[in-house]
């Protein structure tokens, strides 16, 4: 991540302790032992892979003598360079603000601080420091406020697609798995691919028609990432939503990776977080093609979740098992039945290879006969072709 950044990584460090400590959270003489490695290597920037308080941010500082960020701080900072849109850099802006006001005190501290006795009420520093909370606050109720509007627009437009009975897919996974490069050989769509973290934060949704002519909604989102910051997740809600919705998740993983295992379970707890637990779910194993060989992780993943696909997005390889595993697990009950269309009526032919599965068909007589799957709420649409009812069907 600090690659992802622009950094240039010199070296790292580990501690094992059985709870952090209060003041700096790594032990004392560990953080005075990374000070001189720091101070030799002239490093400017010191990265901690956890969540620091803002105390123990300013007191690393001063131990380390340079700017000193936690993980949340990294991960917002990547944010911050991969929003485009509006709405994208109105969610980071929240969430950096919302990181940012419990720590405005240190700011302050070379200011006077308030005094005790008769009219000594207030020190330059208190006045400053209230006034920079207060800006803070309104500008995030500003925010949170524009950002409600985006939900609910987002809620007016999926209002809208449910009224086409589309069904709809999210694709979720880890940062750098696969996903928007999924979604471009899917749908066509031309959204950024990049072998980055975080390459794409803007959802973008694409339509997708499927071999049993079931036309389906698919969205790319953000990806997921082990501790994903809490207050990201919550900035970020009007986007997740679109997740929470969804019919059916796509779990796409890099099965290359050598902690996918570990990535898998980050991604669940995610979805937990954002309240997605348990929602029907398509496990999509990617980058098959870099395997190299190592068939033996794939071949486990499988097992455990034996409807699962394995494909190579870039290459295009396992894409149609992956269509036809997506058709069987969005189709809908369909009414398997007999029409009979006279052969002027060339519209209700057309609607019916639009909307529905035709099985069989023949034009010879004096009208056309056609056995197909119809999903029910397109029914009275076309009841008076209807012959006889076949059958109601999940298959083909």
């Amino acid at each position: 991540m600090a690659t992802t950044a622009g950094g240039d990584v010199v070296g790292d460090g580990l501690q094992k302790m059985a709870a952090p400590c209060a003041a700096t959270f790594i032990g004392k003489g560990k953080a005075d032992e990374f000070a001189e490695h720091c101070r030799k290597a002239d490093v400017d920037t010191v990265i901690f892979d956890d969540e620091l308080s803002p105390a123990q941010s300013r007191n690393l500082e001063k131990v380390f003598n340079c700017k000193v960020l936690d993980r949340t701080s990294l991960i917002l900072d990547i944010f911050a360079q991969r929003a485009r849109t509006r709405e994208g850099k109105l969610q980071i802006e929240l969430a950096q603000l919302q990181h940012l006001l419990p720590r405005l005190t240190g700011f302050w501290g070379h200011l006077s601080r308030q005094k005790g006795g008769i009219g000594m009420r207030g020190g330059e520093g208190e006045t400053q420091l209230e006034t920079d909370r207060r800006r803070v606050q309104d500008r995030i109720a500003r925010i949170s406020r524009e950002l409600e509007v985006v939900r609910r627009q987002r809620s007016t437009q999926r209002q809208g697609r449910q009224r086409n009975h589309w069904a709809l897919a999210s694709i979720v996974g880890y940062t750098n798995a696969g996903k928007s490069t999924l979604l471009n050989t899917l749908t066509g769509a031309d959204v950024l691919a990049e072998n980055k973290l975080f390459a794409t934060l803007d959802p973008t949704t694409g339509r997708l028609r499927l071999p049993t002519n079931q036309n389906v909604l698919l969205t790319d989102t953000v990806g997921f990432i082990r501790k994903l910051p809490h207050g990201l997740v919550e900035a970020f809600k009007a986007t997740l939503e679109e997740v929470v919705q969804a019919d059916l998740l796509l779990h796409v993983v890099d099965i290359s990776h050598s902690q996918a295992d570990e990535q898998i379970q980050a991604v669940n707890a995610v979805l937990k977080e954002i309240g997605a637990e348990g929602k029907p779910t398509l496990m999509v194993f990617n980058k098959i093609d870099q395997l190299n060989g190592n068939q033996s992780v794939l071949t486990r993943l499988l097992e455990q979740h034996p409807h699962g696909v394995a494909i190579s997005a870039e290459k295009g390889e396992g894409v149609q098992a992956l269509l036809a595993e997506l058709g069987t697990q969005l189709r809908p009950i369909r009414e398997f039945m007999e029409l009979s269309v006279p052969h002027h009526e060339t519209g209700v032919i057309a609607r019916l290879h639009e909307v529905g599965q035709v099985i069989e068909r023949s034009y010879e007589g004096t009208t056309a006969r056609f056995k197909a799957r119809i999903p029910p709420y397109f029914h009275d649409e076309f009841a008076p072709f209807v012959v006889r009812q076949l059958q109601t069907s999940y298959s083909q």
